[in-house]
């Protein structure tokens, strides 16, 4: 008679959503040097709006059975939803002291500025949502693809998400006394209810594959490194825009022909996400001294979260190895693994 299966812990259960939760505000404000090390204890305030976002968008997504696609358009959804109804960041052209943020690329007719619109946007998408979510997956690969949470987990994750928002929206709208107009409001709950039409509407069927072989991970790290580095760096202007939107094509295209090959899977989509991760562990230092808030603790405490970066990263592979020894990321690899 085979020995009964010990079911784990829920705590272990929950572990991966934990982990997502406060993974997510940590590389989308801390990593990029937005917010200084010195102010680590904001994480705690954030955690709610950020984490509970990447949560109900991994739950939601990987329980109708889509994938990547979805959560990248439902990344930018998110990412809309934070800057156009949240902080408005998108349309208060001075949400930074002695800043204003419609000068990159204006558009008077919706009070807006073009490039802020794509890095707010793109950007939550990349590093708020999908890196958080690609990297917590790969730690836990026998469960990379399945719910975390049950259905009270699920409601729990709704209320706390619901909550984080709120209390984010009116601690701004009471610092500053800003409020988009209402045509604002209206067009930006119009985009978002295209995009996550957008989302639901594709990535359910998996696309037939190709009899080509996937690249080794490597080369996948090296042009997430390289296209994020690109996009992170572009100028504030039109110029930029159209760099960005570019390079957001560029990728898509390449990831999709990739993604359809055999052997194409976690090891990939972990090096996508290091990629962008080590754009942030050089770019938070770089914001830090734009912002003027390079002081000897905060270039401390970034290095210590460059370095929790790295490790992270390490124990993600070295997970993905343990699960499938095919994965490894070595030049000579020559496995062949079914695609995504």
């Amino acid at each position: 008679m085979p020995a009964p299966v010990e079911r784990p812990g829920w705590m272990r259960r929950i572990a991966p959503a934990i982990g997502l939760f406060f993974l997510a505000p940590l590389v989308g404000e801390y990593l990029l040097g937005n917010i200084p090390a010195s102010e680590i204890t904001g994480v705690l305030f954030l955690a709610p709006m950020y984490g509970g976002g990447a949560i109900l968008i991994r739950e939601v997504v990987r329980r109708t059975g889509r994938g990547w696609p979805s959560i990248l358009v439902l990344g930018s959804a998110y990412g809309l939803l934070e800057a156009g109804l949240l902080d408005q960041s998108l349309f208060n052209p001075s949400f930074i002291e002695d800043h204003d943020f419609q000068s990159g690329a204006p558009v008077p007719a919706l009070g807006i500025s073009g490039n802020n619109a794509l890095a707010f946007v793109g950007g939550h998408a990349i590093w708020s949502i999908g890196a958080p979510i690609a990297v917590v997956e790969a730690l836990v690969p026998q469960r990379g693809t399945t719910p975390w949470l049950g259905r009270s987990g699920l409601a729990v994750t709704c209320v706390v998400f619901a909550l984080g928002s709120a209390a984010l929206f009116h601690g701004l709208y009471e610092e500053s006394g800003f409020l988009a107009s209402v045509p604002q409001r209206v067009g930006t709950v119009a985009v978002l209810a295209v995009l996550i039409g957008v989302a639901f509407a594709i990535g359910r069927r998996p696309r037939p594959a190709v009899d080509r072989r996937a690249p080794n991970p490597w080369p996948a790290g090296v042009a997430g490194t390289v296209a994020t580095g690109l996009f992170f760096s572009r100028p504030e202007s039109w110029w930029g825009v159209a760099m960005g939107l570019g390079l957001i094509a560029a990728m898509t295209v390449v990831i999709i022909r990739w993604s359809r090959c055999d052997g194409w899977g976690a090891a990939h989509r972990l090096a996508l996400a290091g990629g962008a991760l080590l754009t942030y562990c050089w770019g938070g230092f770089v914001l830090l001294s734009l912002m003027d808030a390079a002081s000897t603790v905060n270039l401390v405490g970034q290095t210590l979260l460059v370095l929790g970066a790295v490790a992270l990263l390490l124990t993600a592979g070295r997970a993905v190895r343990k699960n499938d020894p095919r994965h490894r990321l070595v030049p000579d690899d020559r496995s062949v693994r079914p695609g995504m």
